[in-house]
């Protein structure tokens, strides 16, 4: 989901902010003064749990009059075969019911009494499997859900941050295309089938992702969503998936068959694995900030008035800018955002999480979530959008904001810095950057370079979103000018560049990307721009039909040169750790910037990356970028240089030839990259 609120404060709306934030979260404290009393109970045993002496449930809702369970026979239709009277246990907050037989196959929600009436049926909010439409909860016996060779499964290790390479995408993006050649069109098992190719030969799929060598694939949310009617999936409903429903269970209209609740556990695990096996880690994308129903919301069904922040009339406060947001910073709601990821990454051995709208988030919070993860797998990578879509009753100095982004180790946050400086403001379609010829955004470009950290030839004051060096290392930082929000990379130069040729546009496609994957902190790129995908100029595709978001195969014919040139891309920046240092003090003494007047020369930033940069092989590595509509010439060193890229052609293996310095002209729209040893 886009940004709207706070990637565009100045100092003084912080500070103005920070006022009505305090004045706010003060209301909602008076507001939700008995919840803080709350029992709170974070055992593992939340709403089901099956073993020797039979099934037991247990709901967390200590305002409850009374509570009961309704089993069902059926996942979708029918009357309750059977009732639980539920048993409250003050200490916890929680009530309790069992039966000696284990009730696999069969389907169950929950009921209470609140304020003398029984509130609407829920399947809770820890569902772990559903029956169609996620109406109920699915006793399912997980273990018998894991493909073969699942306890030896295991997905990429990573050292660093820097070090990943982040594909975003949604799973019907990738293969609903009739070009994608892939059978599963639409479903989890598309990224399992290997040898799929379009029309031309071209591989698609995993394949595609295995050619190109990106390390890990975020894929757009795959957790059980409100909007597709999963009973009439011949109806092809699209929708990105950010109206969460419930947050523990697999989306069924990814299964090749909704009605059972075993298939889209399977098949999510399957897909997984054929990632990991690939190579690839998979990250998941998480909306915890927000329900898709309001008052008809599970959280509202089982413990109303808790799980979501509201205003001192009552009102729900909407920082997500969906109706509500969520209560990060009550003691039961953290403890759920914590465990369910937790949940995630032990099932589904899911390597890394993306936050939506994370700075509706408490700080605290998301330490815990990345240490506790990082228990489970070392390896795992969190990071998130760090600002909100509204105003929240959090205060300001709490939120996970990108500003606070210190304030939370091994979480990292998108920099809007360096996308909106390279290719034009997000709001304004014809609104050109740095590589697209408007001049003024080099120093906000250099922000984006040196990932947000201090440095001494950066002047944040010049810059267009941030005003101070907000993270003390390059790990706290993505880097992008593209992803599922608004236009795609494709569409935004057509409107921008409008009248120019389209060689233009792929030139500035190469320059913009080039920027990113030598950028200090982890590269993020939206899935299909390395064939020059549209979605025919839609912003806001969350549910626009396939036809305007489906991936066309036939553009990797079409334009392999810039997918050949987005692989060797990839493939420079993981062969040379130069672009991926790890630390501050790094970035600061071994990347030094050329002194170019921007008045007098805009749009051309130079700089070198000194002293074989992070134990990189290359002594020095010349990085110059020429966004202006017209060629420019720089100096260059006399020496032994090597041409990595140049006029819109890449390879770092020596085979572009060799310069020995001096003037040097580059191309309109175009990177200059030289080697020496």
């Amino acid at each position: 989901m886009k940004f709207i609120f706070s990637s565009t404060m100045t100092a003084a709306f912080l500070a103005a902010a920070a006022m009505l934030s305090h004045a706010t979260s003060d209301a909602q404290s008076r507001y939700d003064a008995r919840f803080i009393d709350y029992p709170t109970y974070s055992g593992d045993d939340l709403e089901l749990t099956v073993d020797n002496s039979g099934t037991h449930f247990r709901l967390w809702s200590p305002e409850a009059q009374d509570a009961r369970v309704n089993i069902y026979d059926n996942g979708h239709t029918g009357s309750p075969s059977l009732v639980l009277t539920m048993h409250h246990d003050a200490a916890t907050g929680t009530w309790t019911a069992s039966v000696p037989e284990k009730l696999y196959g069969k389907f169950y929600t929950f009921q209470i009494k609140w304020n003398g009436e029984w509130k609407n049926e829920t399947p809770g909010v820890w569902a772990k499997a559903v029956g169609v439409n996620g109406k109920r909860g699915a006793i399912i016996d997980l273990a018998k859900t894991d493909p073969e060779g699942w306890d030896n499964d295991k997905g990429p290790v990573v050292n660093n941050f820097s070090d990943v390479i982040v594909y975003e995408m949604h799973h019907r993006d990738m293969s609903m295309h009739p070009s994608s050649g892939i059978a599963n069109k639409g479903k989890f098992l598309a990224l399992t089938e290997a040898g799929t190719s379009s029309p031309l030969g071209e591989k698609t799929g995993i394949d595609h992702l295995k050619e190109l060598g990106v390390t890990h694939v975020h894929i757009l949310p795959s957790y059980d969503y409100n909007s597709v009617d999963e009973t009439n999936l011949q109806d092809n409903t699209y929708n990105w998936g950010y109206d969460p429903q419930n947050y523990n269970s697999p989306e069924g209209s990814y299964s090749t068959n909704p009605s059972d609740p075993a298939t889209r556990v399977k098949e999510m695990k399957k897909m997984v694995k054929a990632l990991h096996d690939a190579g690839i880690g998979v990250i998941m994308d998480v909306v915890y900030n927000h329900t898709a129903e309001n008052d008809g919301s599970n959280f509202e069904l089982t413990a109303p008035g808790y799980y979501h922040r509201h205003w001192d009339d009552g009102r729900y406060s909407d920082a997500s800018g969906c109706g509500n947001e969520t209560a990060s910073d009550l003691r039961q709601m953290q403890e759920y955002i914590i465990n369910s990821t937790k949940y995630w990454a032990d099932e589904y051995h899911i390597d890394g999480f993306r936050f939506d709208l994370m700075a509706i988030h408490d700080t605290e919070t998301m330490n815990k979530v990345a240490q506790e993860l990082k228990k489970i797998n070392p390896s795992i990578f969190v990071y998130g959008e760090g600002w909100t879509a509204g105003d929240s009753p959090l205060a300001i100095e709490k939120r996970a904001l990108k500003e606070n982004v210190s304030k939370m180790d091994g979480i990292a946050v998108f920099s809007d810095d360096l996308r909106d400086a390279v290719k034009g403001h997000y709001t304004d379609a014809k609104d050109r950057g740095f590589a697209t010829g408007k001049p003024g955004n080099e120093e906000t470009v250099k922000i984006g370079i040196v990932a947000a950290t201090p440095h001494p030839q950066v002047d944040y004051s010049k810059g267009n979103n941030s005003k101070f060096a907000y993270a003390k290392s390059p790990e706290m930082i993505v880097n992008y000018v593209s992803c599922h929000d608004d236009l795609t990379l494709t569409d935004k130069l057509r409107k921008s560049m409008e009248g120019e040729p389209e060689e233009n546009m792929i030139d500035a496609a190469k320059l913009a990307q080039t920027i990113v994957f030598t950028s200090q902190g982890t590269p993020f790129m939206f899935a299909g721009e390395e064939i020059f995908r549209d979605k025919q100029g839609v912003h806001n595709s969350y549910k626009s039909p396939d036809s305007i978001n489906a991936i066309n195969w036939e553009n990797k014919s079409k334009y392999r040169e810039l997918f050949d040139y987005y692989k060797e891309l990839i493939a420079l920046r993981k062969a040379h750790p130069a672009f991926r240092m790890t630390s501050a003090e790094d970035i600061a003494r071994h990347l030094v910037f050329d002194k170019i007047d921007s008045t007098k020369t805009p749009n051309l930033i130079s700089y070198s990356l000194k002293d074989n940069a992070n134990g990189d092989s290359w002594k020095e590595i010349k990085v110059v970028f020429n966004g202006a509509s017209h060629p420019q010439t720089v100096t260059v060193p006399k020496g032994k240089w090597m041409i990595v890229a140049k006029d819109g052609k890449m390879a770092h293996d020596g085979s572009l030839g060799a310069s020995a310095g001096g003037k040097m002209t580059l191309a309109p729209y175009s990177a200059l990259i030289l080697a020496r040893q």
